[in-house]
């Protein structure tokens, strides 16, 4: 029985080492590009959640600011009612009214105010005024909770996508482990070859540049910002601008949340590129995909400055620069670089 479990375990041993062999070099990059396309999707999710955080975060506080405020007009018009009891109780003993304006339970005090044919001008002034501002006051007091409910939530999404890009990222560098150096250093040149090819296709493709441009786009003195299907011109001055303010970033590493100027992931390029020209892109790759005209997926209808939404989960974005290339931040480990329009599948081309 003994040698017969030991058979077992070494059998079980054997197939276990059959069950997950090392990839090969084509295999590795193919499960590469599947796992950093899953960090970039969660990547999204963080931008999405950062971006929610701080708005919550801005409104939460703008509400305590708010009550604040209001606390300090309802105490004064709490204080003008006590006036008014003073005076009463020293004059003619304390009113109906006003024991009850002072009782323990003043919202009940406020509900049976208006029906009470008690209250001369000056209290029926002062408990209106306390009433509006109470009501202000509770209202504000449960907007301000629904935000910190929703800010903790929303601290939850982030916690999670961090958590998520951070295990996909570990799995892709296991993954890289797992190749010998020269496997290594063959996937590094061959996605270099790709980026230069790509960068000098997009040169080729623009437009031969005058020596006077214009200061405030970038535009040449004689380049027409209404040109249409032309290979290198982009379709208006914005445009250009932001395709010049994205080239200028060539070089500068890919680090998830980033906007620049240091830094970028997909969607924060295309934020800075266009800030440079005067737009404001939502943050996501996901708004951006709404944040303009769709022309389709035809990428012969692109023109520089379009943004190309990639996947059907809108999870990455380019800017195309004109001769079938875009310009974009790929993934962790690599530089803001080149490369060719159509080697992801397209889901929007975006006109801004």
């Amino acid at each position: 029985m003994t040698a017969a479990a030991a058979t077992a375990v070494a059998l079980s041993s054997q197939t276990g080492a059959h069950a997950d062999p090392t990839p090969t070099k084509d295999e590795a990059k193919s499960q590469l590009d599947q796992l950093y396309h899953e960090a970039e999707v969660a990547t999204e999710k963080y931008n999405a959640a950062t971006e929610k955080q701080q708005t919550l975060q801005k409104q939460a506080n703008d509400l305590q600011n708010q009550m604040a405020r209001r606390q300090a007009q309802v105490s004064t018009a709490q204080s003008g009612l006590a006036e008014i009891a003073a005076d009463q109780y020293r004059n003619n003993g304390m009113s109906p009214t006003v024991q009850l304006m002072l009782s323990s339970d003043p919202d009940s005090f406020l509900s049976k105010a208006d029906s009470a044919q008690l209250v001369g001008r000056t209290q029926a002034d002062a408990l209106k005024a306390l009433r509006t501002e109470q009501s202000r006051l509770d209202q504000q007091k449960a907007e301000a909770q629904q935000k910190l409910t929703d800010l903790d939530a929303t601290a939850k999404d982030l916690k999670a996508a961090t958590e998520e890009v951070r295990a996909k990222l570990a799995k892709a560098q296991a993954l890289l482990n797992s190749l010998t150096q020269q496997e290594r250093d063959q996937l590094a040149q061959a996605d270099a070859k790709a980026a230069a090819d790509a960068k000098a296709a997009a040169h080729t493709a623009s437009p031969t540049r005058a020596s006077r441009s214009d200061s405030r786009t970038g535009l040449d003195s004689n380049t027409n910002p209404k040109t249409t299907k032309d290979a290198g011109t982009a379709t208006g001055p914005y445009a250009a601008a932001a395709v010049a303010a994205a080239r200028a970033e060539e070089g500068k590493p890919y680090v998830r949340g980033g906007t620049g100027p240091n830094s970028f992931d997909c969607s924060g390029l295309m934020v800075w590129a266009y800030a440079k020209a005067g737009i404001t892109l939502p943050r996501t790759s996901q708004d951006q995909a709404s944040a303009g005209t769709d022309i389709g997926t035809d990428i012969s209808n692109a023109r520089p400055g379009d943004l190309v939404i990639f996947f059907n989960d809108h999870s990455h974005v380019g800017m195309y620069v004109g001769g079938g290339q875009i310009i974009h931040a790929p993934q962790p480990g690599k530089t803001v670089q080149y490369l060719g329009a159509t080697v992801m599948p397209i889901a929007a081309i975006i006109r801004i």
